[in-house]
């Protein structure tokens, strides 16, 4: 492969294409910043914070630029602005907490001896990069990872491209030395060379469970770490005492903005039975009421998935759970092309059977299920193979924390869902992999402990 071509969803045209680098070439590149690396981390902290902070106010110039290119790369429609707000907050929460959680632990300071633990930055990480949230994603570990000392080697999904490039636009021009952040364009093979060749010190992938395991076999016996955020399969559960009309709101939009393509995206609803009418009432009127059509239009509310082919697969999975006796709610939609323009649809009727309640959809699709018990709910929301998030609507928090503390996740949501708080980790368990994202555990994660034993004569 000599080059990536980035097949616009609106179209199916060729939106940009950029040669990727060769072997040699990525090596030089990692080589270079190995070399700017130690430079980097001499600096001080607050210096690194600030030229982050820097590069965000660069992108946070060109919102309407961002929202027209993500509309162009991926799909989403441009009434909703791009993604700065998020960019910035979890770049903001990184800097302000990095002083703190990068500051050595003083076990000892006395007259004859000096005990403590030091944090250092692993060297060079290597961000893979995905294409449905393509800028807070790859801040995520970008802004944390060059804060502690890092440098960084960005790798965007060929979905997305251009991101990478804005990103390092705005790195650079913040100030950041060019070889401490670098966006290159490389194929699966060159990627593999770099993790096994250990030209590289730590990974952090966010992609498909086949993808997190092309990584962990390139770095086996490398002692590389790696941290995946791979598949989900969130479940929501609207419990008897919820408020039914917040419930269908938030559910529902978890399960369809951006098309469904949110690694946190609802893709299973789990119904007391007392609500459940009412909710998939509820519910259908509330799809109904989208405008699936060009996202480059002000009035769509939905826009195509990013690629024909991850359409596909949605179809596949609600096709196959109608031939299995599921009840699709939502009539095909004028815009609905049979390509990337995907009718979002509500399932009933559905069982763990389906490959809809059970393997990562990533579009615009949720089955509903009843449930008479939180025992009940709670054995649905764990027959999984994925966990990242789980989110529980209630009144009472107390068994909503109860019952997340049963719930085989990441992360647990009450009233709300499709979010990532910054100040808390981001992280998964079983399939959906394992890594520590954002909080004062990215700064653990992205750095190694050092310890100093010093006795004084």
């Amino acid at each position: 492969m000599s080059s990536v071509k980035l097949i616009s969803p609106i179209d199916g045209s060729v939106y940009l294409e950029r040669p990727v680098l060769s072997r040699d070439d990525a090596f030089a590149a990692a080589r270079a910043a190995r070399d700017a690396q130690a430079e980097w981390a001499a600096r001080p902290v607050d210096e690194r914070a600030a030229m982050v902070m820097k590069a965000v106010g660069i992108v946070g110039e060109s919102t309407d630029r961002m929202a027209v290119e993500l509309a162009h790369q991926m799909g989403r429609p441009v009434r909703y602005g791009g993604e700065f707000g998020g960019f910035k907050e979890r770049a903001s929460h990184m800097a302000e907490i990095a002083a703190d959680s990068l500051a050595p632990q003083i076990i000892e300071d006395s007259a004859t001896m000096r005990r403590l633990i030091r944090r250092e930055p692993w060297g060079t990480v290597l961000v893979v990069a995905p294409w449905n949230y393509p800028y807070m994603t790859a801040i995520n570990t970008v802004a944390p990872a060059l804060i502690a000392g890092n440098c960084v080697i960005l790798k965007h999904a060929a979905q997305t491209l251009q991101v990478g490039e804005r990103l390092a636009e705005a790195f650079h021009a913040a100030g950041v030395p060019e070889d401490v952040f670098q966006n290159l364009v490389l194929d699966h093979d060159t990627t593999s060379d770099l993790i096994s060749a250990r030209k590289v010190d730590f990974v952090n992938f966010t992609g498909s469970v086949g993808g997190g395991q092309a990584m962990e076999r390139a770095a086996a016996g490398t002692f590389l770490p790696i941290a995946t955020e791979l598949g989900g399969k969130d479940p929501a559960y609207v419990r008897a005492d919820a408020d039914l009309d917040a419930a269908v709101a938030g559910v529902i939009d978890g399960a369809m903005f951006n098309s469904g393509q949110c690694c946190c995206g609802i893709e299973r609803v789990y119904v007391h039975e007392s609500l459940f009418d009412a909710f998939v009432e509820k519910a259908v009127a509330l799809v109904k009421s989208y405008r699936l059509g060009n996202p480059l239009d002000e009035e769509t509310t939905i826009g195509p998935m990013a690629n024909v082919r991850f359409a596909a697969e949605a179809r596949a999975q609600i096709e196959e759970a109608v031939a299995d006796g599921a009840t699709a709610h939502i009539p095909t939609m004028e815009a609905d092309d049979g390509g990337a323009y995907l009718t979002p649809q509500i399932l009933t009727n559905v069982t763990h059977a389906m490959r809809v309640m059970r393997d990562e959809t990533f579009g615009p699709v949720v089955g509903i299920m009843p449930v008479k018990t939180d025992d009940e709910a709670v054995a649905l929301m764990n027959d999984s193979r994925f966990g990242l998030t789980a989110s529980i609507w209630t009144t009472d928090a107390k068994a909503a924390e109860a019952l997340g503390q049963r719930i085989q996740t990441g992360t647990v949501f009450m009233n709300r869902c499709d979010y990532l708080d910054p100040a808390l980790c981001w992280t998964g368990c079983k399939d959906t992999g394992r890594g520590q994202g954002l909080s004062v555990l990215a700064y653990q994660a992205l750095t190694r402990p050092k310890s100093y034993h010093l006795k004084k004569a």
